[in-house]
C-alpha cells in the first residue's frame, strides 16, 4: 500500500481505543483485545499504509483475534461486525485485508501478549506469597487479576509504551502493584522471573515466546541494587 503520509502514533491509540469499545460492545474475551492490538503493531511495523486504511487494518487484526482466541459460538459475525463497528469497510474488504495481514505476518498469529506474560506472573506471585492479598480480603484472585487486567489493557493504548517489550510492561505492572502490598516486592519481582524462566509450559507457541520474553527484564532486574525503588518505571 504505497503512501507518502504515514499512520501517527496517535492515530494508532485512537485505534487501539476503538478496539477496546469494540471488545465490550461484542462481550468478547481481554485476551482478544490483547492479540488484536499485537498482530495491529506487527503489521504496521511491516508496512508503510496510509491513515484512511487504518480502520480497516484495525476490524481485520481484531476479527482475526476473535477467530483465534474465542470459542465459535462467541465469534461475531462478520457482517454484523461491519454494520455494527462502523469500520467503514464491507465484509469483502475486511476478508481481503486479512489475507494482507496474514501474509505480512507469515501466518503467524501465535504471539505472546502482554496480557499472557501478566497471567503468569501474576500466577506465581499468588502462589508464592499467598498473604499478598490479605490487604484486599474483598477480592479475590481472579478479581485482583481482572482489575490489573484492565489496566494493562488501557497501557496497551499508549503508544510511548511500545518500546518496552510485552513482558516488560507486564512485569511492571505486577511490581508496581506487590510495591503497595508487600515490603518485600522487589525479592519477589526478582524471584518470579526466576521461577517463570523454569516453569513456563513448552505446549504453545505464545507460552514459547513469553518464555523467551522473559529473559530480557530478568536480566535488568536481577543487576538492581536490592534497595532500588520503582526500577522498572525508569529501564528502557
Amino acid at each position: 500500500m504505497p503512501s507518502n503520509q504515514n499512520i501517527s502514533p496517535s492515530q494508532r491509540d485512537e485505534v487501539i481505543q476503538w478496539l477496546a469499545k469494540l471488545k465490550y460492545q461484542f462481550n468478547l474475551y481481554p485476551e482478544t483485545f490483547a492479540l488484536a492490538g499485537s498482530l495491529l503493531d506487527r503489521f504496521l511495523a511491516t508496512v508503510k499504509a496510509h491513515p484512511i486504511y487504518l480502520s480497516c487494518i484495525a476490524i481485520s487484526c481484531f476479527f482475526l483475534a476473535a477467530k483465534t482466541v474465542e470459542e465459535d459460538e462467541r465469534i461475531p459475525v462478520l457482517k454484523v461486525l461491519a454494520r455494527d463497528s462502523f469500520c467503514g469497510c464491507s465484509s469483502s474488504e475486511i476478508l481481503r485485508m486479512e489475507i494482507i495481514i496474514l501474509d505480512k505476518l507469515n501466518w503467524d498469529l501465535h504471539t505472546a501478549t502482554p496480557l499472557d506474560c501478566l497471567h503468569i506472573f501474576h500466577a506465581i506471585a499468588v502462589s508464592t506469597r499467598p498473604q499478598l492479598l490479605f490487604s484486599l480480603p474483598k477480592l479475590s484472585p481472579s478479581q485482583h487479576l481482572a482489575v490489573l487486567t484492565k489496566q494493562l489493557l488501557h497501557c496497551m493504548a499508549c503508544n510511548q509504551l511500545l518500546q518496552f517489550r510485552g513482558s516488560m510492561l507486564a512485569l511492571a505492572m505486577v511490581s508496581l502493584e506487590m510495591e503497595k502490598l508487600i515490603p518485600d516486592w522487589l525479592s519477589l519481582t526478582i524471584e518470579l522471573l526466576r521461577k517463570a524462566q523454569a516453569q513456563t509450559s513448552p505446549r504453545t507457541t505464545a507460552s514459547q515466546k513469553c518464555q523467551s520474553e522473559v529473559q530480557q527484564p530478568f536480566t535488568i532486574i536481577s543487576q538492581l541494587p536490592v534497595g532500588a525503588s520503582r526500577p522498572l518505571l525508569n529501564a528502557k
